[in-house]
């Protein structure tokens, strides 16, 4: 097998969340610490940092992922979903996992793994600890892929935990309450191991006190932290406004991983901070792809995420806004579509996933809101026409969902992106 039947093989035996859904998601552990044992624990062979939260999980591992590279550190970084290429979702200082050990794994073990048909995520999580543990990286920055209790990554024990905040996203298996919600992200509490959450809400507030004092894990809510002080002048590369958030909950863990014995100087922040994208390969997060007319995407899908986004909009400066937006069919579309600008331009549009609305469906709900604009059956088609209708002086929003983001950047050659 090469590298594309390999990947062919992964999608098409093992069930994939990210292309067709609740379908894929398998509860319970089984599977994980059956895999777990016939790779012989190489979760335990090195340090590791656990993430979780709906929104900001994927900035802040990769800020933390960048801080610790710049500290001398070998970072193992896993994360999901991909954009472009499944190797994003492991990488070591910054480099994707070879598509050759992607391809040796699968034949080597198929085998094994395929009478106990796991996931796409579960066997992914098992193929991410094996290749940090044989390449011997220092410490793994994993985040978790859905919830936090029953998810396959909630077998390690790092030297510490963080839940970025809870918002309403994937309630058909969390829960429809925030405190139902916070309750299954806090199942990646461990016994004594410090915990950091970066935003609360008077329900998930006493869920997390709770769930620490239980677990007698010193906990840290970064809303009453003051880190900020102690970094003037930092420079994020992220620039989008919910960044300031991930920003003090990075800055509130950085004390308690030197607490844990790590060494991490001033440098080592301010370059973390300020390089994140190019140390990690971090992308979709309010990034720039064209200049006159502006255009930005970013892979904030749920009401949480787009409650900034919109914020931010209203804070540019252009003669006209146009938004290039499709979602998936299990989001709270209505609340998403409910936040976005009447006066802008709508391009309404599919991804080329399973789980897409229809862009039909997409236009009809938008419209109820008053938000109006045209068809396109796929993202290049949509952005070639919200290139053509503006001026220099316009700008171009690109996002509604992770997926749109992907297949933009999949064709950003063709589309003079840079």
């Amino acid at each position: 097998m090469n590298y594309n039947d390999t990947l062919d093989y992964l999608y098409n035996s093992v069930p994939m969340f990210q292309q067709v859904g609740s379908k894929a998601y398998k509860e319970g552990l089984e599977n994980t610490l059956a895999l777990d044992e016939h790779f012989n624990h190489p979760h335990r062979s090195f340090r590791s940092i656990h993430i979780a939260g709906t929104n900001g999980k994927g900035s802040c591992s990769h800020t933390l992922t960048a801080i610790l590279q710049e500290a001398g550190y070998r970072v193992g970084l896993y994360t999901s979903p991909h954009l472009v290429d499944f190797r994003e979702r492991i990488r070591i200082n910054g480099q994707p996992i070879p598509e050759r050990y992607v391809i040796e794994f699968v034949e080597k073990e198929k085998e094994f793994f395929e009478p106990l048909h796991p996931s796409f995520f579960e066997l992914t999580t098992a193929m991410a600890f094996r290749y940090f543990a044989d390449e011997k990286v220092d410490v793994a920055v994993i985040e978790v892929g859905l919830g936090g209790r029953l998810d396959c990554t909630n077998i390690i024990r790092p030297d510490l935990c963080v839940i970025t905040n809870i918002s309403f996203d994937h309630t058909q298996f969390l829960g429809n309450t925030l405190a139902l919600i916070a309750n299954e992200k806090a199942g990646i509490i461990k016994e004594g191991v410090p915990v950091v959450i970066g935003e609360t809400t008077p329900e998930t507030y006493p869920i997390f006190a709770e769930k620490a004092r239980t677990m007698k894990a010193p906990i840290f809510f970064a809303e009453e932290e003051k880190q900020e002080e102690a970094y003037p002048q930092l420079n994020n590369e992220l620039k989008g406004l919910y960044q300031q958030k991930n920003q003090r909950t990075i800055l509130t863990a950085i004390p308690l991983l030197k607490k844990a014995g790590y060494r991490i100087d001033d440098t080592a922040v301010y370059n973390g901070f300020a390089h994140v994208c190019e140390l990690t390969g971090l992308m979709g997060r309010w990034q720039k792809l064209q200049d006159s007319p502006t255009l930005i995407c970013d892979t904030g899908h749920n009401v949480g995420g787009m409650t900034y986004i919109a914020q931010q909009l209203k804070e540019q400066s252009y003669r006209k806004l146009h938004i290039v937006i499709g979602m998936v069919n299990d989001k709270d579309i209505s609340g998403v579509l409910a936040l976005l600008p009447k006066e802008a331009t709508y391009y309404f549009t599919k991804a080329s996933v399973k789980r897409a609305l229809p862009e039909q469906e997409l236009q009809q709900m938008a419209m109820q809101m008053g938000l109006t604009g045209n068809c396109y059956p796929d993202v290049p088609e949509a952005v070639r026409a919200a290139q053509k209708n503006s001026l220099p002086e316009d700008f171009i929003f690109v996002g509604g969902s992770s997926f749109i983001v992907a297949d933009l950047l999949a064709h950003r050659d063709a589309l003079n992106l840079h």
